[in-house]
């Protein structure tokens, strides 16, 4: 296996060094990681519009790459530079869209930074277990209704976009089956989030759902088959 870049890879990450030194340097950093939004807008932005985000997702799916050495180039950029902005948010998401062929109007969203996403998983009885999930969806009539907490959201109360694991079967919170994964807008009615600042820079949320009530398009892949899914996406 041939381990080096090819030249756009290395013109990306070269662009990519040069841009988060000379425009957010470290005290851009540590400023933006201490606001309330937890990151730099403009920095945020400035990565989309020179392709950061476009590289983490094949052509096909509107991006620029995919490939593991093109994540690997990105995230190496952004951690020379202890950039707090949120890609890898937008990577879990956007892989979880692209494994179940879903909305790709929403995708291309996640391309070109227009929405920012998280994923909301861990709880606090979980221990970091993947499958874990006590946080319930039932079927009522059309309607998927959600109800639980997650914790630990990270940029959990900035997301336009959660994509939130719930339990719809299984007998147990720690069953492996009975699982299934949803999209939740961040304003949906029926979202409180408490965001709480990182002890090194940026922001997490405490993330509740009461009757949250969500259509059949908010649903990523198949009931109660959603661990593969979530998986995938996060690359357990």
């Amino acid at each position: 296996m041939d381990f080096e870049h090819t030249e756009d890879r290395r013109m990306l990450a070269d662009t990519l060094n040069r841009y988060l030194a000379v425009q957010a340097g470290i005290e851009v950093r540590h400023a933006a990681a201490a606001s309330p939004a937890g990151f730099n807008r403009t920095t945020w932005q400035g990565l989309a519009e020179l392709g950061a985000l476009g590289a983490l997702f094949p052509e096909s799916a509107g991006g620029l790459g995919g490939s593991g050495f093109d994540v690997a180039v990105v995230f190496e950029c952004l951690g020379r530079a202890l950039a707090v902005e949120p890609v890898l948010g937008t990577l879990v998401v956007g892989q979880a869209l692209l494994a179940c062929g879903a909305q790709p109007a929403q995708l291309e969203r996640l391309v070109d930074g227009s929405t920012v996403a998280t994923w909301a998983h861990d709880e606090a009885d979980g221990h970091y277990a993947l499958h874990h999930v006590a946080t319930l969806a039932e079927r009522k009539g059309n309607a998927w209704v959600l109800n639980g907490h997650k914790a630990v959201v990270v940029h959990g109360d900035q997301a336009d976009l959660l994509l939130v694991s719930a339990r719809t079967g299984g007998a147990k919170a720690d069953a492996p089956e009975g699982i299934t994964l949803f999209l939740v807008p961040g304003n949906a009615p029926g979202v409180q989030r408490r965001g709480n600042p990182r002890i090194d820079g940026g922001r997490t949320a405490e993330v509740t759902f009461t009757d949250v009530h969500l259509d059949d398009t908010a649903r990523l892949g198949d009931v109660d088959h959603g661990l593969p899914l979530l998986e995938r996406a996060t690359g357990w």
